[in-house]
């Protein structure tokens, strides 16, 4: 049994990641005109303005803790949706 939940867990963090990364490069490639939009699926975009320090170091190591920290945080969003997705449809099927 314990191996299953690791294997749920890697599978539900390998989902999350590629879920983050690209839901967080849609909105930087797309118009402007679909900023609600931004918001709802790429919350680690706000999160990273909030959290990327202001230092007097180079715009590249700047920009690269951004990134980081925007897909990071979509990783762990997309990663509580699909753990809640995954808790509610094994407990409706055990029903």
């Amino acid at each position: 049994m314990p191996q299953r939940k690791l294997l749920r867990f890697i599978l539900l963090a390998g989902l999350g990641l590629v879920a983050g990364f690209s839901l967080w490069r849609l909105p930087c490639s797309s118009s402007r005109k679909f900023r609600a939009a931004d918001r709802l699926f790429s919350p680690g975009l706000k999160l990273a303005e909030f959290v990327t320090p202001e230092t007097g170091k180079s715009f590249a190591w700047t920009f690269g803790w951004f990134l980081r920290i925007a897909i990071a945080a979509n990783a762990a969003f997309y990663y509580a949706l699909f753990a809640v997705a995954a808790y509610l449809f094994d407990r409706r099927r055990s029903k």
